[in-house]
């Protein structure tokens, strides 16, 4: 069975801005560069859309992955949804949605993980807390790619 998590995220940008940078693939490579991640195939600069695919390689535990992710729902700028096609995830599903705030607005990631083979155990001691904190980091520098 997969394990599902959650983040929020504020900011003080429109929905709109947040929402855009969100699907920047350039922006999600300099979030990711401590792990080498690059866009090696499909959407490889620039802003994905829907229905399109981008393949990822990246060194995650010391190890080479590659996966490959499509945009599977978008209705801008309230959400959108990318989920592996091909990788090392059994499952890999994340709902990026959108709202506007007073002041800004709001980001909540969904994302589902399920592993191919070390369970559920692992996917909540080890993998959701490493992807927590990917989420995290990526978002932050989302935000100051908006400052």
């Amino acid at each position: 069975m997969p394990s599902t998590f959650m983040l929020v995220t504020e900011s003080p940008y429109p929905v709109e801005a947040l929402f855009d940078v969100s699907l920047d693939i350039d922006a999600h490579m300099a979030s990711m560069e401590a792990s080498g991640e690059r866009a090696i195939a499909g959407v490889t600069t620039g802003r994905i859309g829907l229905g399109e695919t981008v393949t990822w390689r990246a060194r995650h535990f010391g190890l080479w992955f590659t996966m490959t992710s499509k945009i599977t729902a978008l209705d801008r700028p309230g959400f959108f949804v990318d989920q592996q096609v091909r990788g090392p995830f059994r499952v890999f599903v994340h709902e990026h949605t959108f709202e506007p705030l007073r002041d800004g607005s709001r980001m909540t990631d969904r994302i589902t993980i399920g592993s191919p083979v070390l369970g559920r155990l692992v996917e909540r001691t080890i993998l959701v807390p490493y992807l927590r904190r990917l989420i995290r980091i990526r978002n932050a520098h989302l935000l100051a790619t908006l400052a």
